[in-house]
């Protein structure tokens, strides 16, 4: 065995080898005190997911004012209309003209939701797209992580109605 040992070639590779485990250990140690690290794990737990309050975002849309206003008036209508028809009627078609008024009143409604809401997803594509969010989750359900985009997509709705 100590042949081996005393043999040039043989010294020269356990040198090398342990040359090599040097260079290694010292770049590695290098690497972790200028905070590679640090900015390994950052860009890993900076992903690309985006949280927005989609609730939050919606009441304060400006164009959510109008929608309640013309609501307000599409039930104003639906009382008139119940009133006046349904004077005359028994209890069972009052029943089913009040059903009739209240899915007049959901379609309404929905016919004025939908620009909103989809101009409210517009404006969170846009800003996912600036900051390179590849998926974008409603807040309530993220416990931990994602970039919060809620404030500048507000902002986004805000100049867009200006």
């Amino acid at each position: 065995m100590m042949q081996h040992l005393r043999n040039p070639k043989n010294v020269k590779l356990v040198s090398l080898f342990i040359a090599a485990i040097f260079v290694l250990g010292c770049f590695a140690l290098s690497l972790t005190q200028s905070g590679f690290s640090k900015m390994a794990s950052a860009a890993q737990s900076e992903s690309a997911i985006g949280v927005v309050n989609y609730q939050m975002i919606v009441t304060q849309s400006p164009e959510l004012a109008n929608v309640r206003t013309a609501m307000q008036a599409e039930v104003e209508s639906a009382r008139k209309d119940f009133d006046e028809k349904s004077a005359n009627m028994n209890d069972q078609e009052k029943q089913r003209y009040y059903q009739q008024l209240q899915e007049r009143i959901a379609n309404k409604e929905k016919e004025l939701m939908d620009p909103l809401m989809k101009n409210i997803e517009a404006a969170i594509k846009k800003v996912a797209d600036k900051k390179g969010l590849s998926v974008v989750v409603e807040k309530s359900g993220v416990i931990y992580g994602g970039v919060d985009i809620t404030d500048e997509v507000a902002k986004s709705l805000q100049s867009a109605k200006k």
